[in-house]
């Protein structure tokens, strides 16, 4: 066992430092068991419309769980953990970028942000879920406090935010995006524009959104839950930053998701994240193997499918006793303070 916490990080580095490298014959082989799937896949959609409509929005069910396989690659991209080669990830995390409807190089900044701050409470807004401590939620006014109920609602996180996440925040640059990050932008909203019109023009309106719009709202919204449960649970660790340590923020702020071996392969090995957290340069093909090798990554908190929607309810964090807390707890623990203080 590791004495020191230097000790500990330095060791978890060095294990995991082996899994970091990308190899070349398996990346290929993710492209084409992920790619050619989902063209055909949606190739049948159009072609079983003349059958029945529920044909073919079975298959765009089907096909959102491909387009978050491609996502994966694409992530996996932008950390340059996919290819040795530099111009391969960018090359392929364009391609999977407009594929997903995701900018490839302004996500790649805002996630290498996320990486940097995550679990941060005072490096919170870039590449995360909005989360408020109790605090920030009690010093809110009421119509405040209404708006960030209404965000953390199910309905709106995981419903309206693909459309807000796909139409919206994909589109748009940040104010302090430079000019490369906002040409990538403009690209991929071309050559998106140059598809989505040429379908609709073929196949028309509600084809097009029953084929490619429900595909893509299905993998947005449970893309969105991934990233939720992955850091939204009840022992998840949370810091101020004078405080905040990388190591404990990758192992201990993010989840392992166990998943059914199906569903592990969909989504690239995602569950692993806080694999993928201590070292965003493995591939996601090596993230099961890293957990399985290195014995401490395999103390991190595990979620499964059934004990995951217990998280739906976290809505706050309470930062002074380190746990997410309910709005009813908020309310609850504020009626306390305001007994004491007229006491």
């Amino acid at each position: 066992m590791v004495s020191t916490h230097a000790d500990k990080t330095k060791q978890l580095r060095k294990d995991v430092a082996p899994f970091a490298k990308s190899e070349t014959r398996l990346s290929i082989q993710q492209i084409l068991n992920t790619l050619v799937p989902l063209l055909l896949i949606w190739g049948a959609g159009y072609v079983l419309l003349q059958y029945s409509p529920w044909y073919t929005a079975l298959c765009s069910i089907l096909a959102s769980g491909f387009v978050i396989r491609a996502f994966i690659i694409f992530h996996d991209c932008t950390h340059g953990s996919f290819f040795k080669s530099k111009k391969a990830n960018a090359i392929i995390g364009n391609i999977t970028g407009i594929v997903t409807s995701f900018p490839y190089e302004k996500w790649k900044r805002e996630h290498t942000i996320h990486h940097a701050t995550s679990s941060n409470l005072d490096k919170r807004g870039i590449g995360d879920i909005d989360m408020l401590t109790v605090d920030e939620y009690l010093e809110k006014s009421k119509l405040g406090r209404l708006g960030y109920r209404l965000y953390r609602n199910p309905i709106v996180l995981f419903g309206l935010g693909p459309l807000f996440m796909v139409l919206i925040l994909n589109r748009f640059n940040r104010k302090d995006a430079k000019r490369k990050e906002r040409l990538n932008t403009y690209f991929n909203n071309i050559v998106l524009l140059v598809i989505c019109t040429t379908l609709i023009l073929i196949f028309g309106w509600s084809t097009f959104l029953l084929v490619h719009g429900l595909t893509l709202f299905v993998a947005g919204s449970l893309g969105i839950w991934l990233f939720y449960i992955q850091h939204t649970y009840e022992d998840s660790y949370f810091e101020v930053d004078s405080e905040w340590d990388y190591v404990k923020a990758a192992v201990e702020g993010s989840s392992y998701y166990k998943l059914p071996k199906v569903l592990q392969w969909i989504t690239g090995n995602i569950g692993f994240h806080h694999v993928h957290h201590l070292s965003p340069r493995v591939p996601n093909y090596k993230l099961e193997d890293a957990h399985e090798s290195i014995k401490p990554l395999q103390q991190a908190t595990t979620i499964t499918l059934k004990t995951s929607l217990e998280s739906i309810r976290y809505k706050l964090y309470d930062a002074d006793n380190y746990r997410f807390i309910t709005f009813k707890e908020a309310a609850e623990l504020e009626a306390t303070r305001d007994r004491t203080v007229t006491n």
